[in-house]
């Protein structure tokens, strides 16, 4: 599947003229069974692709919510190699929805690009998002993915020009990811407005469905994205209740779970609302 199951879910989704609903969470946090609990509500409560973080001491693209989620999970002991087994266990009961993880460069190193590819399609994952490797630096990376028909998801931001994004669509696949702000994760919210052009431009370069997040925290938000790119992506919003409930003695699952039928209920509503 991997490749295979992106290019699907898009393909329906298109079919149905509805953007995509991609959650991102972050393994480990506030634990593996959590995080395992969580992937396999996230597809009946909308969720189309799932993003799910591994965690990483120095995650230099995302602000405070995904910061002190990496910390909470490392503390509480969670690794690459414990993110793949929360992906295995989803698999035992979901075969069908995309999985794709974002972390960073020095894990995948670590770990080297043949085993971690090995682990990762072992495992039931479709995709990668590194944030700060490089298309310069990847094709070794690249090469490993490919033997198992895994996609690299490559990153453009608001400051990647024609040229630029020429190098980016460079053997990306799966859907390519449009930062909408400039700056960390969480931080500012994108505008349905200046997003709209941009992703034209982006989709056009990259022949590839544009998911758009890094700005998107409210259902409003969400839905206002929607009618103009190919998915729309929520992380910090989602981390942040599951860390307040955490806090408040809540079940952070139930209250995740929750928002992301809101979440999503605005996003595939939001071509055909008047």
């Amino acid at each position: 599947m991997t490749t295979a199951r992106i290019d699907a879910c898009f393909a329906r989704l298109r079919d149905e003229n509805r953007a995509a609903f991609i959650p991102y969470i972050m393994a480990g946090d506030p634990d593996l069974e959590a995080t395992v609990a969580l992937m396999r509500g996230l597809p009946a409560s909308g969720a189309d692709l799932i993003e799910l973080g591994f965690p990483f001491s120095d995650p230099m693209a995302e602000g405070v919510p995904i910061q002190k989620a990496a910390q909470r999970a490392l503390k509480g002991g969670t690794t690459v190699r414990s993110t793949f087994e929360a992906v295995r266990r989803f698999r035992e009961v979901d075969q069908a929805t995309p999985v794709i993880l974002m972390g960073y460069h020095n894990i995948v190193l670590s770990l080297g690009f043949a085993a971690f590819a090995d682990a990762a399609a072992a495992a039931g994952v479709d995709g990668l998002i590194v944030v700060d490797c490089p298309p310069e630096e990847a094709d070794p990376l690249v090469d490993a993915l490919d033997a198992h028909a895994l996609s690299l998801i490559r990153l453009a931001t608001p400051t990647s020009d024609d040229e630029r994004l020429k190098v980016i669509a460079r053997r990306t696949s799966g859907f390519l990811y449009y930062v909408s702000v400039a700056g960390v994760t969480g931080a500012k919210e994108a505008d349905a407005g200046a997003v709209a052009p941009a992703v034209s431009r982006v989709r056009l370069a990259a022949g590839l469905p544009v998911a758009v997040g890094f700005g998107v925290r409210t259902p409003e938000r969400a839905g206002a994205i929607a009618r103009v790119a190919d998915a729309v992506v929520v992380g910090s919003a989602l981390v942040d209740i599951g860390a307040a409930a955490a806090a408040a003695g809540a079940d952070p699952v139930e209250r995740v779970l929750a928002q992301a039928r809101i979440l999503a209920q605005a996003v595939h509503g939001a071509r055909t609302a008047r």
